[in-house]
């Protein structure tokens, strides 16, 4: 492989790396923010939020990515950092939600009029998240991309630019977690899922048997296993974190004192990710509202006074 020079790749580092840290202090500003309005954030998503960060930045900064220039192990390291455990983290902190419940009324609506566009509903869509996802790697370690990375600064960035962006878009399109306007059942999310792990794990054999552009074999082998265990691993998680959503979701309930299931995926939200069908519920559960009573009074009273009247 080639290397940067020192200088160069130091900036390179920095210039990558920098969004990052940008998006860890704008999330603690935010969540600072929303806790003054509002019930205070869960600690645990400031927590794998700060850990999602911490990923991408070790990918991107340091041995690993010094490393990875010329050890195709340390490269496959840094690519399960920032491709597969960095989104899955960060997107468990659920950025928009609290994005959402910081900025004012209006401006939400605008930017849920933008989550509900065509083209990230597309983008978000199970099967186009897996083939950017899956597709760009197998487009990366089975072509001459993989070694022309390393000899072109710009390439090297869009290419670590979209191992991200793949990886979080893919996460958010088969576990839901922040506000998602359009919906898909949890069969078809796990059936994408399971075709989408499955063309992971076919690359990393692919890779053992067939080096990619530059790399020694050794070093294929090594690295392929990183990417096979290494990405099962996140992906029994992300697996994990769906079947237990689908738990939730089809978890027993009461209809007239009678144990039933439920499986419903076209609920109506609120810009914040309110369900409107369940505050209906509980007002419907919580008797008469303070107007209500009001109003109730004021009949009884009428029909006294009428009631008197007559007599």
């Amino acid at each position: 492989m080639h290397t940067h020079d020192h200088y160069s790749a130091a900036s390179l580092q920095i210039l990558i790396a920098f969004p990052f840290i940008l998006l860890f202090v704008f999330y603690l500003v935010a969540v600072g923010l929303s806790n003054r309005k509002k019930r205070s954030w869960p600690v645990y998503r400031i927590v794998v939020w700060s850990f999602g960060i911490l990923c991408a930045i070790l990918s991107l900064i340091g041995p690993i990515s010094n490393l990875a220039h010329t050890n195709f192990s340390a490269h496959m390291i840094g690519h399960v950092l920032l491709g597969m455990v960095a989104p899955l983290l960060m997107a468990l902190g659920a950025p928009i939600t609290l994005l959402l419940r910081t900025i004012n009324v209006h401006i939400a609506r605008r930017l849920t009029a933008i989550l509900r566009s065509r083209p990230l509903h597309f983008v978000q869509h199970p099967i186009i998240a897996s083939l950017l996802n899956v597709g760009g790697l197998w487009m990366l370690y089975t072509t001459d991309l993989f070694p022309m990375m390393h000899e072109n600064m710009l390439l090297y960035v869009i290419i670590h630019v979209h191992i991200f962006l793949a990886g979080y878009v893919f996460t958010i399109s088969i576990i839901y977690v922040d506000l998602t306007p359009i919906r898909k059942s949890y069969l078809y999310r796990s059936v994408v899922f399971l075709f989408a792990l499955a063309g992971h794990s076919v690359l990393s054999k692919y890779i053992y048997a067939n080096p990619p552009i530059g790399v020694a074999k050794d070093q294929a082998e090594l690295g392929s296993m990183i990417m096979y265990y290494g990405g099962d691993t996140v992906e029994v998680g992300l697996v994990s974190i769906l079947f237990y959503q689908w738990y939730k979701k089809s978890s027993p309930i009461f209809i007239n004192g009678k144990e039933a299931f439920t499986i419903n995926n076209d609920k109506k939200f609120t810009v914040v990710g309110t369900d409107i069908e369940e505050v209906k519920r509980l007002n419907a559960n919580a008797g008469m509202s303070y107007r209500e009573l009001n109003e109730w009074f004021a009949r009884q009273q009428s029909k006294a006074q009428t009631s008197t009247k007559k007599r």
